[in-house]
């Protein structure tokens, strides 16, 4: 559990920042080099690649190299994670204020 603890903060770390997402996002049309993921941003190759070192030591997206060109490609698997634990954390939020419902309209009938 400890070692999934720490996955999940590593994805949530790289998600966290709006370069990274905004990659990933465009990682869902399939794979692009690392010169085409970096142009939008208007950053140094060097600068950007840190970027992609996050996402890639998450698990968020693996590279291959062939000749000098890097491909980057989305990894999902650790979203899947982060979205199962978004949806247990969902739940338990709607079940307490679910219940705080019913504590609110039994106080407003005891007022009557």
């Amino acid at each position: 559990m400890p070692n999934q603890s720490l996955q999940l903060n590593r994805v949530f770390q790289a998600l966290a920042d709006p370069t990274r997402r905004a990659v990933l996002e465009r990682l869902n049309r399939g794979p692009a080099p690392m010169s085409e993921l970096a142009r939008p941003f208007g950053m140094a190759l060097p600068s950007f690649s840190q970027h992609l070192d996050v996402l890639e030591d998450c698990g968020l997206v693996r590279s291959t190299k062939e000749g000098r060109v890097r491909t980057y490609e989305l990894a999902p698997k650790p979203l899947e994670a982060a979205e199962h634990w978004m949806a247990r954390q969902r739940a338990l939020w709607e079940r307490r204020l679910d219940q705080f419902d019913v504590y609110v309209k039994t106080l407003k009938e005891k007022k009557r």
